[in-house]
């Protein structure tokens, strides 16, 4: 039988030390007129004294680091997203060979006023995750078309992806079959229904808000009129989609979207053959390099983090403040920051609610939150930090298709911030009753 982990506040060092080095070395680039600065001390090779730290830490509680960090590198979460990574960054490679891209802007989003691209890539990216169930598979359909946008119109790359991966974060969100919002609704006791409703009324005022702010910011301009373009170009993006918003695996989707762009491409594009097409999904793997070297890397880390006690040590702590403060505000504030800081040293808004899905329903029935108030809270607090996490997987994704920094594509997800504000807003606004006492 396995021992209880000690909680150690040791353990959470090494992920302090990556972002240090990680974060420290762009600022100093960027200080320094590089314009790329945060390219210039890679995130995979930042991490590596990170992974020495925890390794060490690691073997003098006499556990086996090499076994630990594998166990976590091999997470079935961890590899489905590498998958994810690859498939993306093939399509979207092989999208934009063919004229896929060009194809969408010139014949839809085009003629769009300049000020309502923004919103409308939030509104249709959340539409898509709201079907969908999942922010990284609506990130990875969206985001080519919102460079495309992009591109054409002179719009802020980060700009148009902080706006996608807004959209696929409330759609995430809210979705019954989202996985984060199955796992908070179980580990609170709730139905989805109840779930859903109590979310709705702080994600629906945040939308709302993040819609009027994308419609009056950025410099845009009328989209430029491309060259002609065959409009059946479109059709492997609208089958994406389609079978995106049909609830298909995002596996399946972006597997069929490879293939299907591929034929079109061998039909409607001069000189794209076999071996054209066979270079791009093998450029478009390329690109993905550095996300999938670091995804990896993370997983192990944070497999170390926990078997060395820190995730206990920051449930330990969070429950100590909680069992200090006897309110209902007290008790939902704990919840927040529990889920939050939870995903900060995971990088994973579904595992961070698994594991802290048992304390938070302690501290709901502890402090009278109502369990589709926890549910949401703590499912809220889980996305909204993931969407906003520069070494998460949403922004990594979104940051490797659109050569952005992902440090400056957080500051740019509009509705994340939005969302975490006014829900701070309202834990603490209303005057919460002191809870009973539980003997």
């Amino acid at each position: 039988m396995n021992e209880p982990v000690r909680p150690s506040a040791l353990a959470l060092t090494p992920l302090l030390v990556f972002l240090a080095l990680f974060f420290g070395a762009g600022l100093y680039f960027t200080s320094h007129g590089e314009t790329m600065g945060f390219y210039q001390l890679r995130a995979p090779v930042a991490i590596l004294p990170a992974l020495g730290l925890a390794a060490f830490i690691a073997w003098r509680r006499g556990l086996k680091p090499l076994e630990t960090l594998l166990g976590g590198m091999g997470d079935h979460n961890v590899v489905l997203m590498c998958l994810i990574f690859l498939l993306a960054g093939g399509f979207v490679e092989v999208s934009k060979a063919i004229g896929a891209v060009d194809a969408i802007v010139a014949l839809g989003i085009g003629h769009l006023h300049p000020a309502l691209l923004l919103p409308g890539l939030f509104v249709v990216a959340g539409f898509i995750s709201l079907s969908l169930g999942t922010s990284m598979g609506t990130i990875a359909a969206v985001a080519p078309i919102a460079l495309g946008v992009s591109d054409a119109s002179g719009l802020d790359r980060a700009l148009v992806l902080g706006a996608v991966i807004g959209g696929a974060t409330f759609g995430d969100n809210l979705s019954v079959i989202s996985d984060t919002a199955i796992v908070a609704s179980r580990t609170q006791g709730c139905t989805m229904r109840e779930k859903f409703r109590e979310n709705l009324k702080l994600a629906l005022p945040a939308a709302l808000l993040t819609v009027v702010v994308l419609g009056f910011i950025g410099e845009t301009a009328p989209v430029q009129t491309l060259e002609p373009v065959s409009p059946w170009l479109i059709v492997p993006y609208v089958i994406v989609l389609g079978l995106a918003m049909a609830g298909v695996d995002v596996i399946i989707v972006l597997s069929l979207g490879l293939v299907i762009a591929g034929l079109f491409g061998a039909f409607f594009t001069d000189e794209f053959g076999v071996a054209a097409y066979a270079t791009h999904i093998w450029e478009g793997f390329e690109s993905m390099v550095e996300i999938i070297l670091l995804s990896l890397l993370v997983g192990g880390l944070g497999a170390l983090m926990k078997a060395t006690g820190g995730l206990a040590w920051l449930a330990q702590s969070i429950g100590r403040f909680a069992r200090g403060h006897r309110s209902r505000r007290a008790g939902e504030v704990s919840i927040a920051a529990l889920s939050a800081t939870t995903d900060v040293f995971t990088a994973n808004n579904t595992v961070a609610i698994l594991i802290s899905g048992g304390l938070a329903r302690d501290i709901a029935q502890q402090h009278g939150v109502p369990p589709a108030r926890a549910a949401s809270v703590l499912d809220i607090f889980a996305c909204v930090t993931q969407g906003v996490l520069p070494y998460g997987a949403q922004i990594l994704l979104a940051a490797s298709l659109g050569t952005v920094s992902p440090l400056a594509l957080a500051g740019h997800v509009h509705y994340s911030w939005l969302l975490g504000a006014i829900t701070i807003g309202a834990m603490l606004w209303p005057s919460r009753k002191t809870a009973p006492q539980v003997a």
